[in-house]
């Protein structure tokens, strides 16, 4: 096996150890519990099985997979074009990442923009349909994304 192997396995074949172990952490990740001992207690698990296992098993928490757009925009060189786009991101709560734009040529510039929509307040479609419309936008595409909108 690879050094850096991870199997993402259902919790029902798992030993009783293993999900002891997480529910462990979970309650002292939540503040529910303030020391293992009083974890492990809790789960009614073995300190040494908990120290065994803590480091090498997770949650797989899908609902909290960070949502992440590159866009890319081309915009024309003047002033605010640039502002307009973060000010609309803002608006639908989208948390801007990354900015890089390169050097306008011939009053044109392309820029790429790294969000985290994981708040957005609309669908990535209707963003997209309001960062066009926008004065000095003359196009807006995804690049890369790492979920399905």
């Amino acid at each position: 096996m690879a050094e850096h192997e991870y199997y993402v396995v259902h919790k029902d074949i798992l030993p009783t150890a293993i999900c002891k172990t997480i529910e462990a952490k979970r309650l002292l990740r939540s503040g529910e519990l303030d020391t293992v001992n009083e974890a492990v207690e809790r789960v009614a698990l073995s300190r040494s099985a908990y120290y065994k296992y803590k480091q090498h098993v997770f949650p797989f928490l899908k609902d909290q997979q960070e949502k992440i757009i590159t866009l890319s925009l081309l915009l024309k060189h003047e002033s605010g074009v640039l502002a307009k786009v973060i000010n609309e991101i803002a608006q639908v709560k989208g948390n801007i990442l990354t900015i890089n734009q390169d050097i306008p040529i011939q009053k044109v510039a392309n820029a790429r923009i790294t969000l985290e929509a994981n708040e957005l307040a609309v669908d990535m479609d209707i963003l997209l349909a309001q960062m066009e419309k926008l004065a000095g936008i003359q196009k807006v595409e995804v690049i890369a994304r790492n979920f399905k909108y």
